[in-house]
Order: C-alpha cells, then structure tokens, then sequence
C-alpha cells in the first residue's frame, strides 16, 4: 500500500459507522418529540390543579399540539427550504428547545397553551426532514429501515418517556418534566450537529414558496397522503379510547390499563422495526399488507374484547400492526414527491398521521355518542382502515398502468 493510498484511505469515511450515528442523532431527537406530544396525558391532573383550570380545558391542551403540528409542519418546511437540511434540522430542535423552557416557566394556562403550540411547530417538519436525511445516509436498499430507525424514538418515547415523564410529574411537579424534555432537546441539538454530516444531510431546495407546494399536483403524492389519513386514522378510533375500552368492555381495572399499554408499546417498536425491514425488501407489497394487516387486526379485535388475555394479546397486535405502516406509508410519499419535493411531501405526510389522529378520536367518539357504541369502536375502525388501503391500492394500480405505458416493472 502506497502513502497516497493511506492517506485516502482516511480521508475516506467508514461507510456505516457515520450513518448510524446520524440515524441514532436523529432517534433521540425524535424521542423528545414523541416525550413531550404524549407525556401531557399524564400530567392533566397536576396542570389543571395548579393552573386552576377544568380537566376539559386542560385537556384542550393536547388538541392544541395536535393542530400545531398540523398546520406547522406544511409553514416551517416552507420557511426552512432554502437552508441546509442540517441546519434546517437544528433551528426546529431549537425551536423545541425553547418551547419546552417556555412550557416550564409559564404562568398561565394562556402562555402554556402559546408555548405548547409553539413547540409543536417544528414536530412535522423535524420528522419530516429527519426521514429525508435518514434516507439519504443510508444506502438505497435500507431507506424504510432508516425511516422506521428514527421513529423508534417516537416509539421508545411512548414506551418509556411518556411514563417516565408522568412520574418526574407526579413526585417532583409537572414543571420539572418539561424542564428534563428541555435538556433532551439540548441534547438532541448537539448529537445532530457533532454526527449528521451536512453533506450528507443535504443541501436546501432553491424552490419558491409556490413551487414547494406544486408536490400537492402529484396524484400519487395526493393518494399517499389520504391513504396515510384514513390508514392511520382507524388506529386512533381505537386507541383514544382504550382506557374505556379495557374497563368497561373487557373488566380490568384502572390500575391494569397502564400495564396492558406497555404491551401496546412493545408491539409499537417491534411493528416498526418490522414493517421497515419488510418495506426495504418489497415495499408496494409492504404497504398494502401491513394496511391489510391492521384493518384485520381491527376487525378481528371486536370479537375478542371480553376475553381478557385475547384483549391483552391484541392490544399489543395492534401496536404492532399499527406502527408496520408508518415506514411504508411515508416512504410511498417520499418516493413519489421525489427531487425538490420531498420535504415538503415528507412534512405533509407526517401532518396526515396527526390529522388521521385527530380524525379517528373524534369519529370514535361519534360513535361512542351517536352510533353503535364502545364496544364497536374495532369495527368502525376497521372500515376506516380499509378504505384507507383502498386509496393505497388505487394508487399502485396506477403505478401499473403508468409502468405499461412506459413499458417499466413496477417493484413489489
């Protein structure tokens, strides 16, 4: 070996070691995210108590975030386009930053709602992002892993920092949790900026503002993202009630709820990691099964809710199954926006989870109110589900009829 090839040799970066740094960079910042969208729901009480608010209010909280994240990702991807996906990456890790320092220094239930809001506008477009540069430090056979890598953060953060969280809340104030998710977005900051290379993450897009949002012409861009609503929207039918439901339908009580959630957190990371690694390998095929998969699952669930241990078991099936879509489904945005489009299509489609989210809770409670009932909440889901793989698959049989015409083979 000659001196000149040493010294390329090193000036060569190792070709995994940097990538998975990157992949565990972002991981954490998604887990801070994930901590601090959730970890409300076990502080509602404290914060109604302290702040001298209803628990309705208070509760009001989390469909504040929820809007914010809706409407912010689609505005901060706009305003960040132009710069660095790195840079772009660390000011929305600021932004959560101070939001969070915000959120633990309120006075009022006035500013902790402004604060909650403020933070999470940059939730959308750092998981937006963030899966654009985790694909892009990857090689091309690993991009849903990549993708499912950096949301296992969100996946851990419902595991363990959302309880761990409600219980710095409960023995040392609500305050104190958002003051700890602020030093995890601290470090989120430095981990991002010592091991995501710019140059990998990529530059920013020189795209106008009207020209950002010409990815919403695509029909396929357009039918991911309603597949991703309706796909994921029956998840949340379900799971914004799955207190009531445990109670009520199957007999556990309140106490065994939050031990049976750790079985639906489990699956949660274990359907992830799963449905990445398959969507790697087959990813058409993926996304129509793993949506197959979970209306199933829904369907299946409703005739098993008085049976505890068959409730338990598909508690956890539906964690799994549920997060199985999450890498396919944006993956199937990210590769039909393609070029200049994709942060804006990426941020988009993780404003579909929320909006699915949003729209499941209140259809589930519609039909807690006005419909069959609690305990057919599985099968309206299901329909949900359904016609959200419907949209998918109109969506792969036009990638048929296009790959005939251009006498291309579509990928399973």
């Amino acid at each position: 070996m000659t001196a000149s090839q040493s010294l390329q040799d090193l000036d060569t970066p190792p070709p995994r070691r940097r990538p998975s740094m990157a992949l565990y960079a972002l991981t954490l910042g998604a887990f801070g995210i994930g901590t601090t969208e959730f970890v409300i729901m076990g502080l509602l009480l404290q914060v109604a108590a302290d702040l001298r608010v209803s628990l309705a209010t208070a509760g009001l909280l989390i469909s504040g975030y929820a809007l914010g994240v809706f409407v912010g990702a689609p505005l901060l991807t706009a305003a960040t386009s132009r710069a660095p996906r790195k840079t772009a990456l660390l000011v929305l890790m600021a932004i959560f930053t101070i939001g969070n320092l915000a959120c633990a220094m309120a006075p009022s239930y006035a500013l902790l709602m402004v604060a909650r809001v403020v933070t999470s506008l940059a939730h959308g477009t750092f998981f937006g992002i963030g899966a654009v540069v985790a694909t892009s430090v990857v090689p091309a056979d690993r991009k849903a892993s990549a993708i499912s890598t950096m949301f296992t953060g969100l996946t851990v953060a419902t595991l363990l920092g959302v309880p761990a969280g409600a219980w710095l809340g409960v023995h040392h104030g609500w305050r104190a949790t958002f003051w700890t998710v602020s030093a995890i977005g601290a470090l989120a900051m430095l981990v991002i900026a010592v091991f995501v290379s710019a140059r990998e993450a990529g530059a920013g897009s020189a795209l106008s503002l009207r020209d950002e949002f010409k990815v919403l012409r695509r029909v396929h861009v357009l039918l991911g993202l309603g597949a991703t609503v309706l796909g994921f929207a029956g998840v949340f039918v379900v799971f914004t009630y799955v207190q009531p439901l445990l109670t009520q339908v199957s007999g556990f009580s309140d106490a065994g709820v939050s031990a049976i959630l750790l079985v639906f957190g489990a699956g949660m990371i274990l359907g992830n990691i799963v449905g990445g690694k398959l969507a790697d390998r087959a990813p058409v095929s993926t996304l129509l099964g793993s949506l197959a998969v979970l209306g199933l699952v829904l369907l299946l669930m409703g005739f098993v809710l008085h049976h505890r241990a068959m409730a338990v078991f598909f508690v956890g099936l539906l964690g799994a199954a549920a997060f199985a879509t999450v890498a396919p489904l944006q993956l199937r945005v990210l590769s039909k926006a393609d070029g200049e489009g994709q942060n804006m299509a990426s941020s988009l489609n993780i404003a579909a989870f929320n909006l699915g989210n949003a729209f499941g809770a209140w259809l589930g409670g519609i039909t807690i109110d006005q419909g069959p009932g609690l305990a057919r909440l599985p099968w309206v889901a299901a329909v949900v589900t359904i016609v959200g793989l419907a949209i998918a698959w109109m969506s792969v049989r036009l990638d048929t009829a296009d790959d005939t015409r251009e006498g291309r083979v579509q990928p399973t």
